[in-house]
């Protein structure tokens, strides 16, 4: 279907990739796998000739016997969409936040002069019927922000098939969803090889992704395929290091020692958020969203506690709550024997026993600041500033494993891994008791994940932490928490040891999640580990 043959790239002199070579067959599912920064998106980028400015390519990209880097840009813009189509991971940002749902993807048929725009307009509404939006649930007249994460994603797959292209690359495209959705898009990729014929090539970090949806799979690092097998053999034999050591960190278990007690930090006792929704007629009565449906809990000092469920099932909402950025409709939070009031209400000492890191941290940072500067942040907390405010925030970037000096830096210097450290150290310079890691490692490839879950748990023993762990990564509240709790539509519908939730889940939307995360088929691990 496509080859790609000694692929070289650099960008203004610094070398990318080094020398790529793959073979795609027809109607086939193509893995390629690796760690962020290891060269898969430029792979895919070269392909669709979208390259950044600097960047020189080398080699032989065929598709058709054609050499896509030979082609001139007009030539390259027939042929994307048509030919080959691309799913990006982050698909609020790949789709037009002023334009419809409607209109993007009857746009592709437009641009190519494949239909009228009324016959557009027609093909694109199949086309989302197809990928699970049809218009009687999902209107053409959509905007994307009024849709959910999976829901956006479904769009960017109808824009990318419009034109039933021979190979559609599909970049990281269930990163960020929970484990259900995530099974319906792969489900919904699977199932568009099957029928429409066309190739994928599937880019991840996810290796249990890999394993249940590909054909063939090949192995990156630093620029370079170091490893190249159908996807079986590939993982029962793992002739390269590297391989292992990413088959390793995915089913990584942190080296935890059990801290909690039995005194409560803090309580939730029948909480309840609503949210007021559009008004239906002009007299009539004000409908309601629960959010939060009379939800009650403890964490004990020292303890970590996982909150999981789908998207949109209130895990997020609660956390604010608990945070005192949203007031309660119902019940109340108590921090420490104190009462958490949400906004002005909230004591500043309380605030300050409670700290949060969130799933994106370039987007919870201020670019324009110092790293210094922001771990400092939360000292606004405080009475007066500490007199020791450098002393303390070299302490913070020590605890998490990162040089004093990068104090001086700016955020966008540094890795996701790296940012994700550099957020944990501005949680912890206030020593908090209670740290909620709302989806902390989601965005994370794997080693990366490993090694922030090891920081984690080293942390919580030395600092005495307690975590509420918000995930929807089944494999990673496992490996970091004492007891779960699981929650759909508001509501907490099975709580206790992690062992007792995950060994035998009671019910059936526990066994559903658990059912619907990625799996590493038992006997190919078996077969590696012996």
């Amino acid at each position: 279907m496509i080859e790609i043959h000694d692929l070289t790239l650099d960008i203004h002199g610094t070398g990318i990739l080094h020398d790529v070579s793959l073979t795609i067959g027809a109607a086939e599912v193509f893995g390629l796998v690796g760690e962020s920064g290891s060269g898969k998106s430029m792979t895919a980028l070269a392909m669709m000739r979208l390259l950044p400015e600097g960047a020189r390519a080398s080699g032989q990209i065929l598709l058709n016997d054609t050499n896509l880097l030979a082609l001139s840009e007009a030539e390259m813009c027939d042929l994307r969409g048509r030919e080959i189509g691309m799913i990006f991971q982050e698909p609020m940002t790949a789709l037009n936040p002023v334009r419809t749902i409607g209109d993007q993807v009857a746009e592709t048929l437009l641009v190519h002069g494949r239909a009228s725009r009324k016959e557009a307009l027609v093909i694109a509404a199949e086309k989302l019927a197809r990928v699970g939006l049809p218009p009687e649930d999902v209107p053409l007249d959509r905007y994307p922000h009024e849709l959910s994460g999976g829901q956006r994603q479904r769009v960017s797959i109808a824009l990318a098939i419009a034109l039933r292209p021979r190979l559609l690359i599909a970049d990281e495209p269930t990163t960020a969803l929970d484990v259900t959705t995530q099974a319906q898009i792969l489900a919904l990729l699977k199932g568009l090889v099957a029928e429409e014929g066309m190739s994928l090539l599937l880019i991840t970090h996810d290796l249990a992704v890999v394993a249940g949806m590909a054909d063939h799979v090949a192995v990156m690092q630093n620029g370079k395929i170091v490893e190249q097998a159908p996807t079986e053999q590939l993982f029962t034999q793992m002739k390269q290091p590297y391989t292992r050591q990413l088959f390793e960190a995915s089913h990584h278990q942190p080296d935890r020692r059990v801290t909690a007690r039995s005194e409560p930090l803090l309580s939730v006792e029948n909480a309840q958020r609503n949210y007021r929704l559009p008004g239906i007629s002009l007299f009539g009565k004000t409908p309601v969203f629960q959010a939060v449906k009379d939800v009650s809990f403890t964490i004990c000092k020292g303890e970590s506690l996982g909150l999981v469920g789908e998207s949109g099932c209130g895990k997020s909402t609660l956390s604010r709550a608990i945070l005192g950025l949203e007031p309660l409709q119902g019940g109340r939070i108590v921090m420490d024997g104190k009462e958490v009031q949400a906004g002005v209400h909230m004591p500043a000492e309380l605030r300050r026993k409670m700290q949060v890191v969130f799933q994106d941290p370039y987007g919870s940072f201020d670019p324009r600041w110092k790293v210094s500067d922001l771990i400092g942040e939360p000292f606004h907390l405080l009475e007066a500033p500490p007199q020791n405010r450098e002393e303390r925030i070299c302490e913070a970037l020590e605890n998490v494993g990162m040089p004093i000096d990068c104090g001086d830096r700016y955020i966008h210097e540094f890795s996701g891994g790296q940012r994700q450290r550099i957020a944990i150290a501005r949680a912890l310079v206030l020593h908090p008791e209670l740290v909620i890691l709302d989806e902390a490692v989601s965005a994370l490839d794997v080693s990366i994940r490993a090694q922030i879950l090891d920081l984690l748990a080293d942390l919580q023993a030395r600092l005495d932490l307690a975590y509420l762990f918000i995930s929807h990564d089944l494999n990673v509240v496992k490996a970091i928490t004492d007891r779960v709790l699981v929650m759909k539509a508001g509501e907490i519908v099975e709580a206790g040891t992690t062992q007792q939730v995950f060994d035998a889940p009671q019910h059936p939307y526990t066994r559903t999640l658990l059912k619907a995360a990625p799996q590493i088929p038992r006997a190919w691990r078996k077969e590696h580990h012996a």
